[in-house]
C-alpha cells in the first residue's frame, strides 16, 4: 500500500490509514483484524512529482478468515507470511576445553561471540584498539590535529571502521536462515531504534551506533565471554596443519584450537603474518575513487521534487559502466553527512563518509569509485593490492601535506590546483586543504571518474557540477586480499576460520555481522563434534 507523505507523518494516522487499506484489500472489515504490523517502508520517488511512502504490512486474522482471503481468487498481492525466526545449531553447551578466540572487534567479530556466548563457549574477542568510549576521544584528538593512534583510530577499535561511518544496515545477501533479522534484533535489544527493523534502508548513525556496541559488549560479557581491549594478534602456533595457540601483543600465549579471523580490511599487519605463515591468500579485486560533495539541499530537490521538504534526508545510488568495460559507481552515500579522515598509517591518508542519526549536516557525501583488479596492482603477490592502496594513501597524505586534499570537481576536469572554493565548502572532520588530486590515480581511472560524473548528471541534476567537491584518497571499499575457506569455513589450516570483511567475505555492516554468525554456527558444530 501506499501512503503520501503528509499521511505518514502522523504514526497514529499512518496505521489507522494502513488497517483500513488492508481491510479494504482483504475484502473484509477492518475490526476483523487481530494484529497489525509494520513489515517493510520505503519511499517511491519514481514517478515525481508524485511522492509516497511504500508500505508492506503484515496482517493477523483468525483462521477461518485467513482461509477465505487466500482462496478468493479477487485478492491480490496478498500471501501467507511467516517471520523467519533464526536458531544456533547448539544451546545450553558446558564447554570446558580452550575458549574459541576471535580477532576483531567489527561487526563479524562481535555477533560471532555473542552467538558462542550464548550458546556456552565462553569465547575471547582479541581487540588492538579501545572501547568506544576512548576512541572516540582519540578519534576526535586526531581529527583536531592531534598526532595519529595507528592502534585506535576510524578503522581499528570497538564496532570495526563502521563505528565511524553512516551505520548502514541494508544489504543484499539473502537471508533464508533469519540472520539478517538476528543482526537487527539483536542491535535493537542493544538499544537501536526499532524502525531499523522495517525500514527499506535501515542506518543508525555514527553517534547511535556506538552505544549499540557498547552495549552488545556487554551482552557478551554477561553471557561469559571476554573482550579483551588493546590486543593485537601477533603470532600463531600451528602444528600438523592445525592451530594450537596465538600470540597476543608478541609476549602473551593463549592456547586456542578455534580461531576466528574477524581482523577488518585494514589489519595489514595480520594479513602480512597469514602470509609468513602460508595460510592460503589471495589478492581480492575493490574499488578505488574519490569523495564527492554536494549540497544536501541539491540532492533532495533532485530526488523528491515538490516533496523535498517533507521527506527524510535523501540519498541516492548510482552506477555506470565506462567505455573500457570498468565499472563506476557511487559507494556509502552519506546523507547530511561529514567526509573523515580515515588513516590508520602514519604517512598515508585514506577518507571515508559519516553520518549522525539526525543527518542533519549541509552536504551529502558519497565515494565515486572505479573497479580495481590485479592486474592494475602493479605487483605480484597476495598482498599487492595492499600495496597498491598504500601507494595511493602516500600520495594523498603527500598531495594533502597530511591533511585532507581537497579539489573542485571543475579544476580536476583541467588538471589544475584549487585555489577557492565555490558555493559548495567542505563538511569535514580533520584538517583539509585545497589541493590538486589530477595525479593520484593513472590516467584511465581519472577518465573513468570523470565519464561517470558526467553519466551521474543526467541522472541527479546539479551532480556533476563545477563546484562539486573531490576528496581523497577513497582506498578502502573492501579488502584487497581474501583469506581462502572451505565449505566448513575453515582457512588452510584446521581451526582458523576467516570471516566478515577482512577477510573476503562480506561487504558492510549488517553482512559481515551475518558472516559471523555462520562461522560461530562453524565453529560450534566442530567444537561439540570434538568434544
Amino acid at each position: 500500500m501506499k501512503l503520501l507523505p503528509e499521511e505518514y507523518l502522523d504514526r497514529e494516522r499512518r496505521m489507522d490509514i494502513c488497517r483500513m487499506a488492508a481491510a479494504k484489500r482483504l475484502k473484509t472489515d477492518a475490526s476483523h483484524i487481530q494484529e497489525l504490523v509494520l513489515l517493510r517502508e520505503g519511499i517511491d520517488a519514481r514517478k515525481k512529482p508524485d511522492v509516497v511512502f511504500s508500505l508492506t504490512v503484515g496482517v493477523t486474522l483468525s483462521p477461518r478468515l485467513e482461509r477465505r482471503v487466500l482462496s478468493d481468487a479477487r485478492i491480490r498481492q496478498v500471501e501467507p507470511y511467516c517471520q523467519p525466526s533464526y536458531r544456533f545449531p547448539v544451546d545450553g553447551v558446558s564447554w570446558d576445553g580452550p575458549s574459541p578466540v576471535i580477532a576483531g572487534a567489527g561487526p563479524a567479530g562481535l555477533l560471532c561471540a555473542y552467538e558462542l556466548a550464548r550458546a556456552g563457549f565462553h569465547p575471547i574477542v582479541l581487540e588492538r584498539g579501545e572501547p568506544v568510549e576512548q576512541r572516540r576521544a582519540a578519534v576526535e584528538a586526531f581529527w583536531q590535529g592531534g598526532p595519529l593512534d595507528v592502534r585506535s583510530n576510524v578503522q581499528f577499535g570497538e564496532g570495526g571502521a563502521g563505528t565511524f561511518s553512516d551505520g548502514k544496515l541494508n544489504t543484499v545477501v539473502k537471508d533464508r536462515y533469519g540472520r539478517n533479522r538476528e543482526v537487527l534484533e539483536v542491535l535493537v535489544r542493544c538499544g537501536a531504534p526499532e524502525e531499523i527493523l522495517y525500514e527499506a534502508r535501515p542506518h543508525v548513525g555514527t553517534d547511535v551506533l556506538g552505544d549499540v556496541v557498547t552495549e552488545l559488549r556487554r551482552e557478551i560479557l554477561s553471557l561469559g565471554g571476554q573482550v579483551r581491549f588493546s590486543s593485537c594478534l601477533t603470532g600463531l602456533d600451528i602444528r600438523d596443519g592445525r592451530i594450537v595457540s596465538v600470540q597476543v601483543n608478541d609476549k602473551e600465549t593463549l592456547p586456542c584450537d578455534a580461531l576466528v579471523l574477524a581482523i577488518g580490511h585494514s589489519a595489514r599487519d595480520t594479513f602480512a603474518l597469514l602470509e609468513r605463515e602460508k595460510i592460503l591468500l589471495e589478492p581480492k579485486p575493490f574499488a578505488v575513487g574519490l569523495r564527492v560533495e554536494h549540497l544536501q539541499e541539491t540532492i533532495q530537490r533532485a530526488q523528491y521534487g515538490s516533496a523535498a521538504d517533507l521527506l527524510p534526508p535523501a540519498g541516492y545510488r548510482l552506477a555506470h559502466t565506462c567505455g573500457d568495460g570498468r565499472g563506476v559507481y557511487s559507494f556509502c552515500m552519506c546523507p547530511g553527512g561529514y567526509v573523515v579522515n580515515a588513516s590508520s598509517e602514519q604517512g598515508r591518508l585514506a577518507v571515508n563518509g559519516m553520518s549522525y542519526s539526525g543527518r542533519k549536516g549541509v552536504n551529502a557525501n558519497s565515494a565515486i569509485v572505479v573497479t580495481v583488479s590485479p592486474e592494475d596492482f602493479g605487483g605480484e603477490g597476495p598482498l599487492a593490492g595492499v600495496e597498491y592502496q598504500r601507494r595511493l594513501e602516500e600520495l594523498a597524505w603527500q598531495k594533502g601535506e597530511g591533511a585532507i586534499p581537497v579539489q573542485r570537481l571543475e579544476d580536476y576536469r583541467h588538471g589544475r590546483l584549487t585555489r577557492a572554493f565555490g558555493h559548495i565548502l567542505p563538511a569535514h572532520r580533520g584538517e583539509d586543504r585545497k589541493a590538486d588530486l589530477t595525479g593520484l590515480f593513472s590516467p584511465q581511472i581519472r577518465k573513468d571518474i570523470l565519464e561517470g560524473m558526467e553519466q551521474f548528471g543526467r541522472q541527479i541534476a546539479g551532480f556533476d557540477h563545477p563546484d562539486a567537491l573531490f576528496s581523497g584518497v577513497e582506498s578502502r571499499t573492501s579488502s584487497p586480499v581474501r583469506i581462502l575457506r572451505n565449505e566448513q569455513y575453515e582457512a588452510s589450516v584446521s581451526g582458523i576460520y576467516p570471516c566478515g570483511e577482512g577477510a573476503g567475505y562480506a561487504g558492510g555492516i549488517t553482512s559481515a555481522a551475518m558472516d559471523g554468525i555462520k562461522v560461530a554456527e562453524a565453529v560450534a558444530k566442530k567444537l561439540c563434534r570434538r568434544k
